[in-house]
């Protein structure tokens, strides 16, 4: 017997707003650069940004039932994340389940598997991640299993971790790092701050980041 499971525990809306603020990138670097899922998850249009705890789902690839019971029992503001066995021949989410996560006010999708109706897709506007855009129809037969772990993007995904993409990619959270992991974007953007404004005072970039004993070390002659 297969049974729906529902996130043990999310994250507070106020952390999840916190930790919307900041780029993937950000996150992944002020995070020891940690949760970067791989590059080759995209979104469908560049301008697509999610950020949301993670409703975990593991399906058979080229099969879309458990996507389905994911989108009818997901709450407002999750992010589902499936583990397709990264299958790209498959298009497994389209227009037509994209209106049903906007009608319940689900935070976006993503997924290791294949996506379709990419142009209504866009023009919706409801964030999807996926590995490749596919034609082919899948099929619904195999149950799978809810808000267990899972590995996407070759990092494991866990219910309830923060997942924040953008134009760049996608990267997670662990859900008891959200507000440690906040507050260390935050300094890391004020730094970056400090080195832009550095920059415009005239000064270099060696000088900026004190490169020059580590090139002096590493025996670097200048000739000019």
């Amino acid at each position: 017997m297969t049974h729906i499971k529902d996130i043990a525990e999310r994250p507070s809306q106020e952390d999840v707003q916190a930790i919307s603020k900041f780029s993937p990138a950000t996150i992944h670097e002020a995070q020891g650069r940690r949760g970067a899922l791989s590059s080759r998850l995209k979104p469908v249009d560049y301008r697509m940004k999610l950020c949301g705890p993670a409703f975990t789902v593991k399906s058979s690839p080229r099969d879309n039932i458990m996507l389905q019971l994911a989108i009818n029992y997901a709450k407002p503001g999750d992010i589902i994340v499936v583990s397709g066995g990264e299958y790209e021949e498959a298009g497994s989410f389209g227009d037509v389940l994209a209106n049903a996560c906007l009608a319940k006010g689900i935070g976006g999708l993503v997924t290791d598997t294949g996506v379709r109706d990419t142009l209504q897709l866009r023009d919706l506007g409801f964030p999807v991640f996926s590995l490749s855009v596919c034609i082919k129809g899948t099929v619904k037969e195999t149950i799978g299993t809810t808000n267990d772990a899972i590995i996407v993007g070759g990092e494991i995904i866990n219910p309830g971790d923060v997942i924040v993409g953008d134009a760049d990619g996608l990267v997670v959270v662990r859900r008891h790092e959200v507000q440690a992991v906040a507050k260390l974007s935050q300094a890391r953007e004020d730094a970056e701050a400090g080195f832009i404004a550095a920059y415009k005072a005239g000064k270099s970039v060696i000088e900026v980041s004190n490169l020059e004993p580590v090139l002096k070390a590493k025996g670097l002659v200048v000739d000019m």
